[in-house]
């Protein structure tokens, strides 16, 4: 389909078809004045002229030939003056085609233009007029005159028809804005109709759904209504057979009406019977209750016989690939009840090659006896050493602070003694992983006496006199120097690690886990005597809490398991690179550490004044665990090769003197 063509661009188009040509500035001879030319001159002079006028024939036999449109209104103009032509404003579609409809509906018809009288016509019945002779000037002059009057009244006729085209533009676009805004109208009400007429038919279809669903309903309710009725006969008939069955109930219920009153009068008597035995109750779980104050007074009192402070002895056994020691380089005295006594003795023999006798013969080897609260034989094993000190931990229970050391030279077997082997094996676990089995063993017991206990651990080393957490973990790994020694609260004396972890445990698994990341963390290192040697004081601490909520008791005491690093004596001809004088730091810190703590065991034994628990990291931290209201044990572990003697005799003499010591007697945190 040919697209339309717009109205205004019609009526463009007609205005400059019709508009007349831009007249040459001519060269006639105006009037009242005078040339002075030649025939000739005169003849080149109206040439153009001619020329001039054909076009101005053509202009008018295509404005003749083109049709007009009527004017719809008559504009009154002043001769001589000319109306520029108004560019249509752009409109709409809707405009458009308004104009364009009142377009059409006008029928052109021809404009026949004004002549003057007496004038020759440009055409005539489709002749051309005669052509003057060149020497009539005059006359040529006048058919130019008339010509251009011609052209100024078919000018003026064109702007008259301009301007009624666009009265009649203007006419034709208010008529479209006004069919535009009535359109707009008819719109919303048809949009707003159809919307109508959509929610009515959504309705109709709800309605519609709704009564398939009410009448599905009313099938349903039919269905149920003669289910009901049968449901009802059958109830009718299990009502006949209940009213059957009460009657007989009831002939039951007065027969056992009579049985209750003889079991009422019996049953006052079993809830005398009950009070009687809520009584006893009470006064045996009294009875119970002073039965274990008893026993861990005696408990305690026993402890105290065997000393506050205990000192044992413990004998390695040789590892594969350690030269066989001398018969007789170590020797174990029977007790005085015989050989079924354990061993408190030991007898170790020293042979000097730089002494002799005056006849030439090497000198009999020095025998260096020693005595102890007990001592384990290289063949003794883990059990038998935890069964020694079980009563002891037991202690720590009823409230009292415990502590238990392993002492002695590198490679003597303190790890092994206080952690276990590896592997897991049961039957080679140290004595930390076995106390805290037997505590939380007995503090279930104790749970039916009506005690409740808590445990917190925490496991630090002391290396080179700083403090370090084994049990950090993540980005907190080896940042030792945040840790430091504060009091717990002001006026308290509990002491704790500042920026340790402190872990609560109740189970073997947990304390499992604990130990094997603390043995990770654990600062070794190679030495002389030892591949793997720990060249840091470990402290496993261990803080227990009971409570007795029916007697509002409370006893609260710490656990310190404590493995201290490897005692080596220095040798001053030793030359020494830049790996040895480290371990040569190491070596003057453990030494200054356990001097200090000899010291202090001396202090607290002669009852001095002043106590140098501050010169030593490893003191102060146990400051709670060694003084008179605590109890001790000491364990000294020695090599059995000979090549180790002068280190062993150094640790049995230290051992000796810690022996010999006295504490005041302990005393239970209790509240």
């Amino acid at each position: 389909m040919e697209p339309q063509r717009s109205p205004l661009l019609e009526v463009r188009g007609n205005i400059q078809l019709k508009r007349p040509p831009v007249k040459a500035p001519s060269r006639l001879p105006l009037p009242g004045t005078r040339f002075k030319r030649g025939p000739d001159q005169m003849e080149d002079a109206l040439e153009p002229e001619k020329k001039r006028t054909r076009g101005l024939d053509t202009v008018a036999k295509i404005a003749t030939s083109r049709p007009r449109a009527p004017a719809l209104t008559t504009v009154p103009q002043t001769q001589g003056q000319t109306t520029a032509p108004k560019v249509p404003k752009k409109t709409g579609p809707r405009c458009s085609t308004a104009v364009a409809t009142a377009l059409k509906n006008q029928k052109p018809g021809p404009a026949a233009p004004a002549q003057k009288p007496g004038a020759a016509a440009p055409v005539l019945g489709g002749r051309k007029p005669t052509k003057r002779p060149a020497w009539d000037l005059k006359g040529q002059l006048c058919d130019l005159n008339a010509e251009l009057k011609c052209c100024r009244e078919r000018t003026q006729t064109l702007d008259q028809e301009n301007q009624q085209l666009q009265d009649q533009l203007r006419e034709a676009q208010q008529q479209a804005k006004s069919l535009g805004a009535e359109c707009r109208t008819l719109e919303g009400e048809l949009a707003r109709a159809q919307a109508q007429a959509e929610q009515g038919q959504q309705e109709l279809g709800n309605l519609r759904a709704r009564v398939l669903e009410l009448e599905e309903q009313l099938g349903t309710q039919q269905g149920l209504v003669q289910e009901l009725q049968k449901e009802q006969l059958g109830l009718q008939e299990e009502r006949r057979g209940l009213a059957a069955r009460l009657e007989e109930q009831e002939r039951r219920l007065q027969a056992s009406e009579a049985a209750l009153s003889g079991s009422q009068a019996e049953v006052a008597s079993l809830r005398q019977e009950a009070t009687t035995q809520a009584a006893l109750l009470v006064e045996q779980g009294e009875r119970l209750h002073g039965l274990e104050m008893e026993r861990r007074r005696l408990h305690n009192q026993l402890q105290e016989l065997k000393g506050n402070i205990r000192v044992f002895c413990r004998v390695r056994p040789v590892l594969p690939g350690e030269p066989t020691p001398p018969p007789g380089f170590l020797l174990f005295p029977s007790g005085p009840g015989g050989p079924s006594d354990p061993p408190t003795r030991l007898s170790l023999s020293r042979s000097d090659e730089r002494r002799g006798t005056l006849s030439g013969a090497p000198a009999p080897p020095t025998r260096h006896d020693f005595s102890f609260d007990r001592v384990f034989p290289p063949g003794s094993g883990q059990d038998e050493v935890f069964e020694e000190i079980a009563m002891l931990i037991q202690s720590a229970l009823d409230g009292y602070p415990v502590c238990i050391f392993a002492y002695g030279q590198t490679g003597s077997g303190k790890t092994f003694t206080m952690e276990g082997g590896p592997g897991g094996d049961p039957q080679v676990e140290g004595l930390i992983p076995r106390a805290l089995r037997h505590l939380f063993s007995v503090a279930q017991e104790l749970g039916g006496q009506g005690w409740t206990y808590s445990f917190v651990a925490s496991y630090v080393e002391i290396y080179n006199e700083t403090v370090r957490d084994l049990l950090a973990t993540g980005t907190r790994k080896g940042q030792g120097g945040e840790c430091e020694i504060r009091r717990a609260g002001p006026g308290s004396e509990e002491l704790t690690v500042t920026n340790a972890r402190y872990v609560s445990v109740s189970c073997e698994k947990e304390v499992e886990a604990l130990l094997h990341l603390a043995h990770q963390n654990r600062a070794v290192a190679r030495t002389a005597q030892n591949e793997r040697s720990s060249r840091s004081h470990s402290v496993f601490q261990l803080q227990i809490s009971g409570e007795h909520a029916g007697r509002g008791l409370q006893c609260g005491a710490p656990l310190s398991l404590v493995d201290l690093a490897g005692s080596e004596r220095l040798d001053p001809g030793l030359t020494l690179g830049p790996g040895e004088r480290e371990r040569l730091r190491e070596t003057q810190a453990i030494n200054s550490s356990l001097s200090t703590l000899g010291l202090v065991i001396m202090a607290l034994s002669n009852k001095e004044s002043h106590v140098p628990y501050r010169n030593s990291k490893l003191t102060y931290l146990l400051q709670n665990s060694l003084g008179g209201s605590a109890k001790m044990l000491m364990f000294v572990n020695i090599s059995p090769l000979e090549e180790n003697v002068s280190e062993s005799l150094n640790s049995l003499r230290f051992a000796s003197k810690v022996n010999q010591c006295v504490i005041g007697t302990a005393q239970a945190n209790r509240k």
